[in-house]
């Protein structure tokens, strides 16, 4: 490897402002909110996509890894870090093209920069009517970096790489991939169909290292005329079997129509709603459950909160509401159906309410009102306070800064497995949380997510202060315990971070070698994302 000579011809093919060295490489892509660090040597901002085939060829030339990146808001899993030390860093997040929008057809082409933000400004100032694919990362996450993690969301295309058709992506030898129907068929049809003809490569393309997508085309899903959201609640724990059965048989009955359904544990709710009761921690540096209990009732969170939401015409919608209360009687209480016009209504009522309680309430309709923007399709901050709830201490520099929890460090790990839909073992899933996170000082914040009706995604952060290093090693060996027992009970996560992919591959054998031969002949210098899923 010859990094310095590599430099050199970076600087004269970039402009020497766009290749950082030292501090400023530490301190630009340097934070993770696991605690991780990497020696990253490194990192080329690259300003025009045309120029990547040029600056793969310089890092084949020379055997210099190189780790792609679009915003670096990749929070929980390792935010801008290479999955190996010595790689340069390639930032892509300013290449933030739309290339091209298809307003009757509703499919938009988008540069790995282009955040939700950006496409939400994009489509409210030329009316267009159709729904952001968002996530609770916040407005400036890139889309095609979510995609291409295989990310989900709560609007009608829960599965954001089921949206994707089309993309173009730059090898490690600096050659290009474009599919076949774009080549031999037409940029329109390719755009418009996503397994084109012939052998479908593109899935090669997530989580994986085989090439840079430069684009990205992704079916955006059509506002509906009416969009609502089912809260309820579980008065009792015991309640949450015949809960997983009711929403199950809502999302067969009702597809399409419903989107993805939350259920969220009392400690999850609690760590959006209020804030860190940093005086009411036990000896053992967790909180109790009579404080739980308290806060549960002062901010009115039941053992468990459920979260629907509903898509279609006014008629459709309101049948659907009413098939839902039938599925939901006598398990789910507090039942209530929110427009987001009627959300931000309450918010503002709430504001004339005054004292603790009208404080309490604005806090509470604020954030429902924010929740249900982004069920409507507008990417906002909403959950990102989460990530803060150890750290409730930081302010930002400028009071409208977007928040980035690496950057203002905190500890955040994500834990993300995939649960079957039976109700026995989501049961046996939460005891398995709940008996390992406290053993390690982690509250077990729970939440499941319907990808299909017969599959949870459940996310349990671990949230820690990450300026204590104990605090980071207690994390660390939570994550570890968690994936490790869930696994011998059938529960897998669907992404990991940085810190273990070697572990994953560890568990792999024939996939593996599959893995290895394509890499063989697309990368035989290994130069192109280094240990990244292999």
């Amino acid at each position: 490897m010859n990094l310095s000579l590599a430099i050199n011809q970076w600087q004269a093919l970039l402009g020497e402002r766009q290749v950082l060295l030292g501090e400023a490489v530490t301190a630009t892509y340097g934070s993770d909110t696991s605690g991780g660090v990497r020696h990253i040597p490194a990192a080329l901002q690259i300003t025009d996509h045309a120029s990547l085939p040029a600056v793969m060829r310089i890092a084949s030339e020379h055997h210099v890894p190189v780790y792609p990146i679009s915003t670096g808001k990749n929070w929980g899993y390792g935010s801008s870090l290479p999955a190996q030390n010595g790689c340069v860093i390639l930032d892509l997040g300013r290449l933030t093209k739309i290339i091209h929008f298809d307003a009757e057809l509703g499919v938009i082409t988008v540069e790995p920069g282009v955040t939700q933000g950006m496409l939400a400004d994009f489509l409210e100032a030329g009316n267009h009517p159709y729904l952001v694919p968002v996530t609770g990362a916040g407005p400036s996450c890139s889309l095609l970096s979510n995609a291409l993690e295989r990310g989900y969301g709560v609007t009608p295309h829960v599965d954001h790489f089921g949206a994707v058709t089309d993309i173009e992506a730059v090898l490690a030898d600096g050659t290009l991939y474009r599919t076949a129907l774009r080549e031999a068929g037409g940029e329109e049809l390719a755009r418009l169909f996503k397994y084109g003809v012939g052998p479908y490569f593109t899935g090669l393309f997530t989580q994986s290292g085989f090439g840079i997508v430069t684009r990205m085309s992704i079916v955006l899903s059509r506002r509906p005329e009416c969009v609502k959201v089912c809260f309820f609640g579980l008065r009792d724990d015991a309640l949450l079997e015949p809960a997983v059965e009711a929403i199950r048989a809502i999302l067969i009955k009702l597809p399409g129509t419903v989107g993805a359904i939350n259920l969220m544990n009392q400690h999850r709710v609690l760590s959006m709603s209020a804030p860190y009761p940093v005086d009411r921690v036990g000896p053992d540096g967790l909180i109790p459950q009579a404080t739980i209990d308290a806060l549960g009732r002062e901010y009115q969170a039941m053992p468990w909160t459920g979260f629907a939401t509903l898509y279609g015409t006014r008629r459709v919608v309101a049948a659907a509401q009413e098939e839902m209360k039938t599925a939901l009687a006598g398990v789910a209480s507090r039942m209530m159906f929110l427009t987001p016009e009627r959300a931000r209504t309450l918010a503002n009522l709430a504001k004339w309410i005054p004292g603790q309680m009208g404080k309490r309430l604005t806090s509470m309709t604020s954030t429902l009102a924010k929740s249900l923007q982004l069920v409507a399709g507008r990417p906002n901050e909403t959950a990102l306070p989460l990530a803060y709830w150890r750290n409730p201490d930081f302010a930002p520099a400028q009071p409208d800064e977007p928040k980035n929890p690496a950057r203002d460090g905190c500890g955040l790990t994500w834990y993300a497995p995939l649960v079957p839909m039976r109700p026995a073992g989501v049961r046996a899933y939460v005891n398995m949380v709940k008996k390992i996170a406290p053993k390690h000082g982690i509250e077990p914040l729970i939440t499941f997510t319907s990808l299909s009706d017969r599959l949870f995604d459940s996310t349990v952060p671990l949230i820690f202060e990450r300026s204590r290093p104990e605090a980071v090693a207690a994390a660390a060996a939570c994550y570890k315990e968690l994936f490790e027992t869930g696994r011998t009970h059938g529960w897998f996560p669907y992404r990991v971070g940085v810190d273990t992919m070697q572990t994953l591959m560890d568990l792999q054998s024939d996939s593996k070698v599959f893995q290895s031969r394509l890499r063989k002949d697309l990368d035989p210098h290994d130069i192109l994302s280094p240990g990244r899923y292999r």
